[in-house]
């Protein structure tokens, strides 16, 4: 029921729309009885022409001699009973129409502006939340969440909700129409009450269950395709084509499993509603052909009444399949507002601080940090203590897993510590206000991300009011506008998907120019492992030098140039900062960093000889 409230809470920027899409239906299905009570006079009257009386009743109010008749809603000059029923089918039916057709509108517009609200507001939540929640969620569970989810809860609410709305006025009024037409012999369908909404009931609860499973399983899906397209090159360059194409058929058989699970619990409802209706007309015909002939009610009220039933059990039948769509869209809203209920890692302070610059420096103090997994909390960091002044180039170096990309991502609070602090400029990162601290930090990440947009945008990322000519000194000072200017429209070249039309070297230079666009006092620069050649090096290695200058630098290093070019250098191991100083102090005093610079910082002139590995791999 919550979930229920929550998406009509959507509803409230159309609340005019959604309440004249009722009425309008309302409209439709009074309409829609209307027409079933011309069946008694064109049974009783037009077809019987000798017929005693030409008034046309509609309705008798109980306890008075005062009654509705047709002729009192058609034109004066009207006079034949056939023209008066003539008259009145076409215009309820032309009024039913033009009312179908507004009111089908103006629900749709109503679903669809909420669904584009509540979308949004998923995209925001998800947009909005730590990188810690992406580490927790697969890609293409995200991405089915944001699509497929979101897609069943639109069809319920726009093209679902329309005919819901239509066929349940039409049942109400046709309800009416019924007991009019049967009197105490329409009384007899309350038994038949309780078998159809507990029937749709147990249909309901089954068909929410098992399309969850298969939403599920699409996710699964949209996994394997993500990581199979965006690492085609891997599965390509290993002949795994064949075994990729193995894990997707499982999956795929495992989707066809449960829309087959889904498919029976859907199924049922229809065949079961026709057979309680059946049932229910064939028991009142046997009972209306004994009131026919104890002269209780006229043939045509008896045809009519008939009419009435079969109009009432298509809404009754159609009621079932309603349910199932809407409990489809409620296993749907399960997923959707998990997520954006979910409590991340991360909260601001009411109120946080505003960062106006950095002036001062930049403290690690006592700082720890551990996740969590499958298998319990993890230390990544300990005792970390570090200060960097305003102006250092401070270079973090260390063998792979010592925790120094984890000890970067925190100073942007990408992460919060698990003990200790990281204070910038004295006030501590959970009392500042997230924005204005990464206002004052720019980012160039081993990874070169890029977007399939124009060079241009992609320098000004974040920033698409900049003018031209700051972007294109940007890209001089990255050493980029030569290749630029190359490229077939220049800086409104489309570039692909993360860049794939430019190489390695163009697209780290991209990334460069974006950093000096942005013009951070604080530079986090984690250094690309990826050769490159001499000449792109030489580029990149300048472009950088070009975007440190002058900026409070900490550089996970894996360059001799970069190590030498900074004010300190901090060595980690296994999450402990074990040394820190020069690279001459460093070579003196550090067996790790000594170990280190054999290993990763010397030329590779230097490097000893390959060792040859055996068939066995060994």
């Amino acid at each position: 029921m919550k979930r229920i409230l929550r998406l009509l809470y959507y509803m409230r920027r159309y609340w005019w729309q959604a309440l004249a899409s009722v009425f309008l239906m309302a409209a439709v299905g009074l309409l829609d009885a209307f027409r079933v009570l011309l069946v008694q006079p064109i049974f009783d009257h037009v077809l019987h022409p000798g017929s005693p009386s030409q008034i046309i009743s509609l309705y008798k109010i109980p306890g008075t001699h005062y009654q509705f008749t047709l002729q009192q809603f058609v034109p004066h000059f009207i006079h034949n009973v056939w023209a008066v029923v003539a008259f009145t089918l076409v215009v309820s039916t032309l009024l039913k129409s033009v009312c179908d057709y507004a009111g089908t509108y103006l629900v749709n517009y109503a679903g669809f502006g909420m669904i584009t609200d509540l979308r949004d507001d998923l995209y925001e939540a998800v947009l909005r939340r730590s990188l810690s929640f992406f580490q927790k969620h697969a890609t293409g569970t995200l991405l089915s969440t944001l699509i497929n989810d979101i897609e069943r809860v639109q069809y319920a609410m726009s093209s679902v909700l329309s005919e819901f709305l239509q066929q349940f006025f039409t049942l109400i009024f046709t309800i009416g129409v019924v007991v009019h037409f049967g009197g105490k012999l329409s009384w007899a369908l309350l038994i038949f009450v309780p078998v159809v909404i507990g029937s749709i009931r147990r249909i309901g609860r089954d068909v929410r269950q098992t399309t969850r499973r298969g939403q599920d399983r699409l996710a699964e899906i949209q996994n394997i395709l993500h990581e199979t397209i965006t690492g085609n090159r891997i599965v390509k360059a290993f002949n795994m084509e064949f075994w990729e194409l193995l894990r997707f058929r499982d999956a795929a058989k495992r989707l066809f499993k449960a829309n087959l699970r889904s498919v029976r619990a859907q199924a049922i409802s229809s065949p079961l509603m026709d057979s309680i209706g059946a049932i229910a007309i064939a028991l009142l015909l046997l009972v209306g052909r004994g009131q026919i002939q104890r002269g209780a009610m006229t043939e045509g009220a008896f045809f009519g009444f008939i009419v009435a039933l079969f109009k009432l059990y298509d809404p009754v039948r159609r009621f079932a399949t309603f349910y199932n769509n809407f409990q489809q869209a409620l296993g749907a809203s399960s997923t959707i507002f998990t997520f954006m209920d979910d409590q991340d890692d991360l909260v601001e302070k009411h109120r946080a601080f505003t960062l106006k610059g950095f002036q001062k420096s930049i403290r690690i103090e006592d700082v720890g940090f551990a996740y969590r997994d499958d298998e319990g909390e993890k230390n990544v960091l300990h005792n970390i203590n570090l200060e960097i002044r305003c102006g250092e180039v401070v270079a973090l170096v260390g063998p792979s897993g010592a925790g120094k990309s984890t000890l970067v991502n925190l100073i942007p609070r990408f992460f919060d510590v698990t003990s200790g602090r990281i204070l910038i400029d004295g006030h501590d990162l959970r009392d500042v206000s997230t924005r204005s601290l990464r206002d004052q930090i720019g980012k160039v990440t081993q990874e070169t991300i890029l977007f399939n947009d124009t060079v241009r945008n992609n320098i000004a990322y974040g920033q698409p009011d900049v003018p031209i000519q700051r972007v294109q000194d940007a890209a001089r000072a990255a050493l980029a506008h030569d290749f630029i200017m190359r490229l077939p429209e220049g800086y409104d070249t489309l570039i692909g998907e993360k860049g794939f039309r430019l190489s390695g070297g163009e697209r780290q230079r991209l990334a460069i120019a974006r950093a000096l666009v942005k013009d951070a006092p604080i530079l986090i620069l984690d250094e690309a492992t990826s050769a490159l050649d001499t000449e792109s090096e030489s580029l990149v290695q300048a472009a950088l030098s070009n975007l440190m200058a002058g900026r409070t630098v900490v550089v996970i290093a894996h360059r001799l140039s970069t190590v030498r070019r900074a004010t300190r250098i901090a060595v980690m191991e296994q999450g402990h900062i074990t040394a820190i100083g020069s690279h001459e102090e460093l070579m003196q005093q550090s067996p790790i960093y000594q170990k280190l610079y054999q290993l990763q910082f010397m030329d590779v002139q230097e490097l000893p000889e390959p060792v040859m590995m055996g068939k066995s791999g060994l």
